[in-house]
């Protein structure tokens, strides 16, 4: 009686359990083309309105460019006009100065002793002269009265003219060491901000070594470099379009100033002068810019940097073709620097959309749907308690379990 009972519930299990791994198929279809379409299916594209881009013809500049670097126009660098040790510096790189700031200082004493035994000999002449001035004139009145002869007056005039020419002398070379004395204070020539300092304190300052760079940040302008197979299509006035390095965001504008009449004899290019259009300029000097001149205007597709797909020397991109994305290949041609924009020269036409921002899952003919996204879930609440009062209340989609029959013994069970 237990052996019947232990196989009756066996089979009950086993049936259940093929119930339960049993696969929903559709009607007149199998198991495995379910599985098989649910795997390669894959989910509509979401597409917000500025997510998409209308390609249509934009003007853009075309001319020759250049590259060089922003430098200033004032600017000087100040040098030892004469040998001695440097005793102090008192300007640092980028602190401001005024006209006339001592900024260098450097050893005068042995200039000072000539200061004054210049000074002394100044004193001497003038005295020598005075007295020579004096005896020269109480002759001439003497001589009016008869009183001494020509000859002594013209010899007192002659040592009275060269007294005079000793002190013209003397205060030649009392200038000229007052002068060597003015050379040892370093001395700022305009107002503007310390640039580079190349001594310090104790340092033996020769004839013509550079001590320290003075420039005005108010003067800058773009000393920029141009093909000399491009000069053709230079004039002055014209406007440049250029971007600085350190100032990625800001796309400067200026108009060009001078040409050079000669080429670089190294680079063979024609330097070319341009100064800033409007109030906004860097700061630094130095700094690398590279732009391109506008000498003609075109009209071109263009598409931005952030739409291409790059694949090694190829470009791609994700053109929408009526309700589902195409990935297509296109043509470069030149890049405005001052937009960041690409011409397209082949590939694209005027009209076609294409997706602003690409991500790498997407899928060729992959559906778009053009609704917009929606809302976020909300937090699921907590579930109801079931009644189980009636079989309509299970979901749809989940077939009720088999229920299990109880089991029937044969045989009454043994007291």
């Amino acid at each position: 009686m237990l052996r019947l009972s232990l196989i009756a519930l066996a089979t009950v299990a086993v049936l259940a359990a093929c119930s339960k791994s049993e696969p929903k198929t559709a009607p007149g279809g199998k198991a495995s083309d379910v599985v098989a379409v649910a795997t390669t299916a894959a989910p509509s594209l979401i597409v917000a309105p500025e997510d998409v881009q209308t390609l249509g013809v934009s003007e853009y500049a075309s001319g020759p460019v250049i590259t060089g670097s922003i430098q200033p126009e004032r600017r000087a660098d100040l040098r030892a006009e004469l040998q001695a040790v440097v005793l102090a510096v008192y300007k640092e790189n980028g602190e401001t100065v005024k006209r006339g700031d001592l900024l260098v200082r450097l050893d005068d004493t042995a200039i000072r002793d000539s200061v004054q035994s210049a000074d002394e000999a100044v004193r001497a002449a003038s005295q020598s002269f005075e007295q020579s001035e004096r005896q020269y004139q109480r002759l001439k009145t003497l001589q009016a009265q008869g009183m001494t002869s020509i000859q002594a007056m013209e010899d007192a005039e002659i040592r009275r003219n060269n007294a005079q020419s000793d002190l013209v002398a003397a205060k030649a070379r009392q200038a000229t060491a007052r002068q060597q004395q003015q050379r040892t204070e370093i001395r700022a020539p305009f107002d503007g901000v310390v640039s580079d300092r190349k001594v310090s304190p104790g340092d033996s300052a020769q004839l013509g070594k550079e001590l320290i760079k003075v420039m005005d940040p108010g003067s800058m302008r773009f000393e920029g470099l141009v093909s000399a197979d491009r000069m053709s299509e230079l004039k002055l006035g014209q406007t440049v379009y250029f971007k600085v390095n350190g100032y990625p965001q800001v796309d400067f504008q200026g108009r060009v100033r001078r040409i050079a009449q000669a080429a670089n004899a190294s680079t063979r290019q024609v330097e070319v002068l341009v100064d800033f259009a409007g109030a906004q300029q860097p700061g630094v000097a130095g700094l690398y810019a590279e732009g391109r001149v506008q000498t003609t205007s075109v009209s071109a597709l263009m598409v931005a940097d952030s739409a291409l797909v790059k694949e090694g020397d190829r470009s791609f991109v994700w053109r929408i073709d009526g309700s589902a994305v195409r990935k297509t290949e296109i043509r470069l041609g030149a890049r405005d620097e001052r937009q960041g924009l690409y011409v397209v020269s082949a590939g694209l036409k005027a009209n076609d959309r294409i997706l602003r921002h690409p991500n790498s899952t997407l899928q060729e003919g992959q559906k778009v749907d053009f609704t917009k996204a929606p809302p976020p879930a909300s937090a699921p609440s907590a579930p109801k308690p079931s009644t189980m009062t009636s079989s309509a209340s299970a979901t749809p989609d989940m077939a009720p379990l088999p229920a299990v029959a109880p089991v029937q013994h044969a045989f009454p069970r043994a007291a």
